[in-house]
């Protein structure tokens, strides 16, 4: 299989040739990632005419990053399901600046659970209704932590979720049936070879967060099929989907977008290894990218009706302003830095 014939597939089947219904775009990439949640719109905006946020939830899934995804998701990411044993080790209680005692942590669960039963609340009214009802500032630091603490194990467990908006609001979880492990695992494995393949086994164990060897011993159990290209071994489920269209001319990424992220960053097929850090940089952050005939040529920023364009690599100017204005109609101003 020839490199373009792999990024087309793999453009076909994350919806950048054609847009698809916004459900089955969350489902197919296995979310998007949010942390920030302009970036999680923008994704969809170029792969879908529209969703509804009401039928999407925001949490912590793959590689413990925040993800937009289906409703009907819970059960393929949620894990301990609604397990209220908060005496069990974790990466948190077992910190040296943990502060929650068992008990107090399952009193203030209670608490925040009680509080959104009336309605969602946003982070900081759930600080005060904690402290109003005796959580103190070291406890505070526990279950407010800055990277998730006793509100992410709440998440993680299927109790809340973070309502699909830019603030950071809190409901409550509706009830599910939970997937058994295995059963997730192998589905979301599915999906990734049907929608992001073809893929090599490194890829797919980036892309989750997992060992090689966990994604091989889940290949025999999936309708896999194998393909060369270069030295590699790329693996990828037909779905009778093949792209009915040449290489688009231009698109504008999202930050953090599944086309980056889906694959191992130092093979990627997309995006020259000379600007790796020009996208992802050490801080953790991974910018928007322009992509040009298939390969990524700079980053783009919007701010307001201006968008700034970072070129890395020679481009039509032109070319890229007029894709722009067709993405957005409320561009006034187009840089080049």
């Amino acid at each position: 299989m020839t490199e373009e014939e792999v990024k087309l597939r793999r453009l076909s089947g994350q919806h950048l040739l054609h847009k698809a219904d916004g459900q089955a775009v969350v489902k197919d990439l296995c979310g998007v990632q949010a942390q920030f949640m302009a970036n999680a719109i923008h994704a969809l905006d170029i792969r879908c005419e529209a969703v509804s946020p009401e039928g999407l939830v925001k949490n912590w899934t793959l590689r413990g990053t925040i993800h937009v995804f289906s409703k009907e998701d819970l059960p393929l990411f949620i894990d301990r399901y609604r397990l209220d044993d908060w005496s069990v080790p974790t990466w948190w209680n077992q910190r040296s600046d943990w502060a929650l005692t068992p008990a107090r942590q399952k009193y203030l669960s209670e608490v925040i659970l009680d509080a959104l039963s009336d309605a969602p609340m946003e982070r900081e009214a759930l600080k005060a209704v904690c402290r109003n009802a005796g959580m103190t500032q070291a406890e505070e630091g526990s279950m407010f932590h800055p990277w998730g603490g006793g509100i992410r194990e709440l998440c993680e467990r299927g109790f809340i979720h973070y309502a699909v908006e830019e603030r950071k609001v809190f409901c409550l979880t509706p009830e599910f049936t939970p997937m058994s492990r295995e059963d997730a695992k192998l589905e979301l494995a599915r999906r990734y070879f049907t929608h992001f393949g073809p893929a090599t086994v490194k890829d797919a164990a980036y892309f989750f967060g997992i060992t090689q060897s966990a994604v091989k011993k889940l290949l025999p159990s999936l309708p896999v099929s194998p393909c060369e290209h270069g030295s590699k071994t790329y693996f990828y489920i037909d779905c009778g989907c093949l792209p009915d269209r040449g290489m688009p001319r231009c698109l504008f990424l999202a930050g953090f977008d599944q086309l980056m992220l889906g694959y191992d960053k130092k093979e990627s097929l997309f995006l020259p290894q000379e600007h790796l850090r020009d996208i992802f940089n050490l801080a953790g952050i991974v910018y928007p990218a322009v992509l040009v005939d298939g390969t990524v040529v700079g980053r783009w920023k919007k701010s307001g009706r201006k968008l700034t364009v970072t070129l890395f690599s020679p481009a039509s100017k032109s070319m890229i302003a007029d894709a722009a204005g067709e993405l957005w109609n409320d561009i006034r101003q187009i840089s080049f830095d």
